[in-house]
């Protein structure tokens, strides 16, 4: 390391997030960027630790010793060399992970982990503006097929890594652009899609052919690519969302997230939306239930498009601020996030389940919610308990932020007639599933996850893929 005792003199600087009253009322990326020498001397933070914790903790195995050294001194090219070498798109990840490096640093037993996510976007963003990524056309095809069928994160990888390997790869998305909940789910004040635009435009120069609007399984019959393709790899994501079975479910004005995440999206790229078909928050109470990553994006949304107060509620306890002896380093700790839409303003409650939805002439007006605890069994595992204490939320628009359960098997799945695990989740083996041919990945294969952990399912399957394709006789 070029100065592994800069920590002990220099302190951790965030690049931080724009103005509040300036970020709620456009779109724009929220967060703001370092100049490049306050950027090297974060990275200078970098220790000799002995174990990298850092390399441990994330999903992808990336070498953040090592990129950190060559940031710190100034081999910016260098620094992009190694972090590519582990991740495919790291303007992704510097941009949506939740930084698991960061909990595992071992700065971070003081609260001052080393700045790796936002320095690991400075050196993706450093090599695009100065020419390094260039497109990495192979120069022998081998004359193998694969169909990649979903391009979200952990398919765009898997497409990437055959593609580098020789495979002619062809990307089916069933809607209008490529990126899957990249681009449709989450919101452009996180990640603007320009940032995807940019990547799809350098795999298609590559040599990836990607199909939009075509959903397999209903515009074109997934028996017929087992015959054209030598293999198939499932990355449709985990599309069913957690849904509530209460009275009033049926009122208008209650969503899931994703249908007001997906149609803001849109709105912004351009595309005409039927007025009677809006979402939107304007002017309205606005109620999100679920406390994670969707949820704090319902949340942002709402106030960007003009809400009059905005709740999040969350059926689990409140978790510990800064420390949790649960989760004690180097593991993730579980711990009070607060994203930047939380600190636009935002009512969040805890310990809260939804009892039912209270409406008026068919619209939802109310949602009554109940109390509850969590106590532990015999065997120590938490058990949910109703209390008699209720109370009334006024909402005229309520957003389900619950999560996903599993893949949709109506269509592909359905025709493929591939097993699933118990979860409902397309079951595998080595990355093959029941089905000779097709390979599944990221969240339909392990259910919903992070972006992080998508990508480096989608590379470990297509390694998986070349393998099996090798041996076929």
């Amino acid at each position: 390391m070029g100065n592994p005792k800069a920590f002990l003199t220099i302190k951790r600087k965030e690049a931080g997030y724009r103005p509040v009253n300036e970020r709620i009322y456009d779109y724009g990326e929220v967060e703001q960027t370092l100049n490049e020498e306050d950027r090297q001397l974060q990275a200078s933070r970098c220790m000799e630790c002995g174990v990298a914790f850092c390399h441990w903790s994330c999903p992808l195995g990336n070498k953040q010793p090592e990129w950190q050294d060559a940031l710190y001194k100034g081999k910016w090219k260098e620094a992009y060399k190694l972090l590519v070498a582990t991740d495919d798109f790291p303007e992704f990840t510097g941009r949506v992970c939740p930084a698991l490096c960061e909990k595992g640093c071992v700065l971070n037993k003081i609260g001052e982990p080393v700045t790796i996510r936002e320095n690991e976007a400075a050196i993706i963003e450093k090599a695009f503006a100065e020419g390094y990524i260039t497109p990495q056309i192979p120069k022998i095809r081998n004359g193998k097929k694969v169909a990649v069928i979903g391009s979200g994160p952990s398919g765009l990888a898997c497409a990437n890594r055959l593609n580098r390997k020789g495979y002619t790869v062809t990307v089916f998305e069933k809607d209008e652009k490529p990126g899957g909940l990249l681009r449709y789910g989450i919101p452009d004040f996180k990640l603007n899609k320009s940032v995807i635009d940019r990547r799809i435009k350098l795999m298609k120069e590559e040599g990836i052919i990607f199909k939009c609007s075509v959903e397999v399984g209903k515009q074109i019959k997934a028996t017929k690519l087992l015959n054209e393709y030598d293999a198939i790899c499932i990355a449709i994501g985990s599309g069913v969302p957690r849904d509530l079975k209460v009275e009033g479910r049926n009122l208008k004005g209650i969503y899931f997230a994703l249908d007001l995440l997906k149609q803001q999206n849109r709105v912004i790229a351009g595309c005409p939306i039927p007025e009677e078909d809006r979402i939107s928050a304007k002017g309205k109470k606005v109620l999100v239930i679920g406390g994670g990553d969707t949820g704090s994006d319902c949340v942002g949304t709402s106030i960007r498009q003009g809400a009059t107060e905005v709740t999040q509620i969350e059926i689990m306890p409140k978790p510990p601020v800064d420390y949790n002896p649960d989760t004690p380093w180097p593991y993730y700790p579980m711990i009070l996030k607060t994203s930047s839409s939380h600190k636009e303003g935002c009512n969040r409650r805890w310990l809260l389940d939804t009892k039912q939805f209270i409406g008026e002439n068919g619209i939802v007006k109310k949602v009554e919610v109940v109390e509850v605890e969590w106590e532990k069994d015999e065997a120590g595992h938490p058990q949910l308990k109703r209390t008699n204490r209720s109370e009334i939320i006024e909402a005229d628009l309520v957003l389900l932020a619950m999560g996903f359960v599993h893949p949709v098997y109506e269509g592909l799945l359905e025709e493929l007639g591939v097993k699933l695990d118990a979860r409902k989740n397309v079951a595998v083996v080595d990355g093959k599933s029941s089905v000779d041919k097709v390979f599944a990945t990221g969240d339909s294969a392990f259910g919903a996850s992070l972006v992080v952990k998508a990508i480096a399912s989608g590379r470990k399957t297509a390694s998986e893929i070349d393998e099996y394709v090798k041996n076929i006789k």
